[in-house]
């Protein structure tokens, strides 16, 4: 099985402390990152412009801005303990990840890097999972991973734990939620080590950084982009396991739901997934059969949904204001801003971004975004 990319990249030295300098920078997303290279051609075209760009966007004061020597002294801490910092589109990144118009422009990966070039399942669930479907998760993380697949999950306890260990030898790939050097559970350093050693782990944080609440979710945004699709063996209602499977559905992933009890409160979100259209799975061979079509397609680095559209910093403030008057702290949508506004696209995108910069904008799953 093939799932690797037809679009080969390779970075200078030059050009990989640049891109880290930049989205090492506050108020720098992967979708803001990808926005101002389209716009200025290069990372270090960027960096010159972030005070400005804060600036219009109403900061005071601009942001912090990476320096050239903290991104220097990252990619030695990480070469040290064996990470390596890729782009989309280099040999060790993901294909599937790549392909999203939020993927990390830098992501740390470290161990087989054979591995994050092969078609990966997802596996999810609860962390207080029954014996049943532990289990189930080992049965399924085996054969999945004798049918020639990496597992990719989490590293959390309960089903994320079960699913690694049965696919060690097969390959599995853990994405973490804080750098490589912050490993969550701890408990969990031995199992990263011993998977280590045929699959890989990715993350797209510092070194140094703890996880916090908030970052799991994009860590999930991870573990489904780089996948066919999505197994959720048990999540109960409000499960982080079912955010991941509304990221896979907003990511064009395959979802996929083993049935529960209707008695057991951990199976209440897997069946409620049924419902709604995700595909029941009893064997390796449900989720193989549905994602072997998708296989036979390959994968393709395109260019990211508003890449290649122009920014407009020659905003009048009137409309600029106008922009920033419909926002609040309920999430709205790009269209809408733009339809009640009345404004160009492009005008409305370079507002949002300056804002962003301004430490002014929160995006949200959807597309959606909130005024902080």
């Amino acid at each position: 099985m093939d799932d690797r990319t037809q679009l080969a990249t390779h970075l200078t030295d030059a050009d990989r402390i640049d891109r880290l300098r930049l989205i090492r920078s506050d108020n720098v997303g992967p979708r803001t990152f990808n926005s101002l290279i389209s716009h200025f051609g290069n990372a270090r075209a960027a960096l010159e412009r972030l005070p400005d760009l804060a600036r219009r966007g109403g900061a005071a004061r601009s942001g912090r801005i990476c320096s050239e020597e903290q991104a220097r002294a990252e990619l030695a801490a990480s070469n040290k303990i064996g990470v390596s910092l890729v782009a989309p589109g280099e040999a060790a990144y993901p294909p599937r990840l790549a392909a999203l118009d939020d993927a990390p422009p830098l992501l740390g990966v470290r161990g087989n890097l054979d591995a994050m070039t092969r078609p990966m399942i997802a596996i999810v669930g609860s962390r207080n999972a029954s014996g049943a479907g532990l289990k189930f998760a080992s049965q399924l993380a085996h054969n999945l991973g004798e049918a020639g697949f990496v597992v990719i999950s989490g590293l959390a306890r309960g089903v994320d734990q079960a699913a690694h260990r049965a696919a060690i030898e097969s390959g599995t790939v853990a994405v973490l939620a804080g750098g490589h050097d912050r490993i969550y559970p701890a408990e969990h350093e031995d199992l990263l080590a011993a998977l280590l050693q045929r699959g890989g782990a990715i993350s797209e944080m510092p070194l140094g950084h703890v996880p916090r609440a908030r970052d799991f979710p994009r860590r999930n945004r991870l573990i489904s982009g780089a996948s066919l699709g999505v197994v959720v063996v048990e999540a109960a209602h409000r499960s982080g396991s079912l955010i991941t499977a509304r990221m896979a559905a907003e990511q064009g992933r395959e979802v996929f739901a083993v049935p529960g009890s209707p008695l057991d409160p951990r199976a209440a979100g897997t069946n409620d997934l049924i419902k709604q259209g995700a595909a029941l799975v009893t064997e390796a061979s449900d989720v193989i059969n549905a994602v072997q079509p998708i296989m036979e397609r390959p994968t393709v680095l395109e260019a990211r949904e508003g890449d290649d559209e122009p920014l407009d910093f020659d905003t009048d403030p009137g409309e600029r204001e106008r922009i920033v008057a419909l926002l609040g702290p309920s999430p709205i949508s790009l269209d809408d801003l733009i339809r009640m506004s009345g404004l160009s696209p492009t005008l409305v995108r370079t507002v949002l971004l300056e804002l962003e910069l301004a430490g002014r904008l929160e995006r949200h799953g959807g597309g959606l975004v909130s005024l902080i």
